[in-house]
Order: C-alpha cells, then sequence, then structure tokens
C-alpha cells in the first residue's frame, strides 16, 4: 500500500470512511453539473483517490470540540473536493508533470490533460455547491451558510491556495528567504488546512474568539504540515511517498530543508505544532484527537 494512502490514525477510521462514501455520491448527486461523462469520471477518480483525509479530520474534529450537533461530513468533503483540486491541476504537464499521486497514476495520465484540466475546474463549484447544501443539512441561517462558502473559496483563491501557488511558481530556480518561504506557504498550503479547522468551529456557531483560536491552531499546523512535507520530500521514497520523490529539487525549489537544513526545518515544525496546540489550550478547546492531529502532521511519514 502506498504511503499517501495511510489512515492518518486507526482512531479516525470511520470519520474517513464516512467522507469517502459521501466523496463517492457527490458525482450522481450532482452530475448535470460536471460537464460529461468524461469529466464526471476524472471528477469521481480524484475525488476517490484515497489520502490521508487530514482536512477532513480536521474539520471534524474542530466541529466536536466548538460543540457541534448534526453531521459534518458533507462540509468535510466539501474541503476534501478542493484539495483534491488542487492536486488535479498540481501535477498537470504546466505545472509539475507528474505522473503519480497517491500511488496511481494522475488524473490527466488516467484520462486526458484536457478532462483533468476540466475536471479540476469544475471541482471548484462543486465545492462551493456541496459546502451551501451542508450548510442546510445543518440547519445554518442563509447568512451563516453564506459566511461558509466564502470561508472556503478565499482558501482557495488568489488570497489563498491559487495565490500561494503563483508565488510558489515564482520563485522557482530562486534562493528565497524563509520570511518568502513561510508568506507561500500559509497560502499555498496552509490557507486550506486553516479554513478546515475555521469552517468546523463556524458550522458549530462558535463565539468569534472561539473561531479566532481554531484559525491559530490552523494556521500553524498548515505551515507545519508543508515543513514535513519538504522534508519527506529528500528523505522519503517514492514509494514510500505514494508521488515522485525529490521534486523540489528537480524544480529548483527553495524549501525548508535548504534555508533551515533538515534537522531545523524538523525543529521549526515541532514548535509550529506546540504553537498550534497552545492556542486552543488557552481557550479550553484543545482536545486529545486535536492534539494528536497536530502532532500527525510532523511524525507523519507520507
Amino acid at each position: 500500500m502506498p504511503a499517501d494512502t495511510a489512515t492518518v490514525e486507526p482512531g479516525f477510521a470511520a470519520d474517513r470512511a464516512a467522507v469517502d462514501a459521501e466523496l463517492a455520491r457527490l458525482r450522481d448527486r450532482y452530475a448535470s453539473g460536471l460537464g460529461g461523462s468524461a469529466v464526471a469520471e476524472a471528477v469521481h477518480y480524484a475525488c476517490i483517490g484515497g489520502g490521508k483525509r487530514l482536512r477532513a479530520v480536521l474539520l471534524l474534529e474542530a466541529f466536536r470540540a466548538a460543540g457541534g450537533r448534526g453531521d459534518a461530513t458533507p462540509l468535510a468533503a466539501a474541503v476534501e473536493v478542493v484539495h483534491a483540486y488542487s492536486l488535479v491541476h498540481d501535477d498537470l504537464p504546466c505545472m509539475d508533470n507528474d505522473d503519480m499521486r497517491r500511488g496511481r497514476p494522475t488524473v490527466h495520465r488516467q484520462f486526458t490533460v484536457a478532462a483533468a484540466t476540466a475536471a479540476g475546474l469544475a471541482m471548484v463549484p462543486l465545492a462551493a455547491r456541496s459546502a451551501a447544501d451542508a450548510a442546510v443539512s445543518l440547519g445554518l441561517r442563509e447568512a451563516e451558510g453564506s459566511a461558509l462558502v466564502a470561508e472556503l473559496m478565499r482558501a482557495a483563491g488568489g488570497g489563498g491556495m491559487i495565490g500561494g501557488q503563483l508565488l510558489d511558481l515564482e520563485g522557482e530556480g530562486r534562493d528565497l528567504e524563509l520570511a518568502d518561504l513561510e508568506r507561500i506557504h500559509r497560502l499555498k498550503t496552509g490557507a486550506l488546512i486553516t479554513a478546515s479547522v475555521v469552517l468546523g468551529a463556524m458550522a458549530a456557531r462558535a463565539t468569534p474568539r472561539v473561531v479566532e483560536a481554531f484559525r491559530t491552531y490552523g494556521k500553524a499546523l498548515g505551515l507545519a504540515f508543508q515543513i514535513a512535507d519538504d522534508v519527506l520530500d529528500v528523505t522519503a521514497t517514492t514509494d514510500q511517498l505514494g508521488k515522485t520523490a525529490g521534486k523540489d529539487l528537480t524544480s529548483r525549489k527553495s524549501t525548508y530543508p535548504a534555508v533551515l537544513g533538515i534537522e531545523g526545518a524538523i525543529r521549526r515544525a515541532t514548535a509550529l505544532t506546540e504553537e498550534a496546540c497552545r492556542s486552543l489550550e488557552d481557550v479550553g478547546l484543545l482536545t486529545p484527537e486535536l492534539d494528536h492531529l497536530a502532532r500527525f502532521t510532523v511524525a507523519r511519514r507520507s
């Protein structure tokens, strides 16, 4: 089994299974808006392609910690759709040009570049529609549902993931300072991880103070996750990662190990997980699950 398909932990298996089942249903539920059978198949392939479901599990655990009632699984699945879309486009020939993702052919290799490109584009409104419907199913008011969708789309857009991706591309072949590197990855990787826990708190109708505590947790955790990714890119194998190892070096990207050294990068990631946990501990919201997920971010092997 490729390492990328390993569970976050056995204790989260039920949540992962529920999110996987929800993702499998999305294609049928929204098939008419996916632009044809080839695109629908590519969307389905991208969404059910395994993975840790870390963002979804974070959302569910934040929802519970903030006192949420009901089933937030459809909202968690919407976040995973955004994440899956980002991987589809990241792997395209015009981007990282990768052949493997999660231990199997990337979407453009399994289908075509055109189908993968269209599928990624279709997945953005699919995620927005899914999040809006999830808000209704949770009994949220219209304004609350709109705020959820806006939060998710901000994290996915120019002020978040896409903006970070652009900065990352512009930084290839350049020696970046640590501050520049952190700015890129707080957007490219951190924005969606941050949104995951913030959305969980918002769906639970948490107070602004609680939402901001989760935002602080997510920001620290998102950056720690990317640092760990950079370390794994130079210390793990392709089989362990389920994707091509050593891509950062090939693309001449500045990375945390390059700037801080491997041990320095690990220390920075560990410090960030401690910061994340303190932000929730200070408001009495640090559950064992959220503590564990923060530490898993650095300890993971894929």
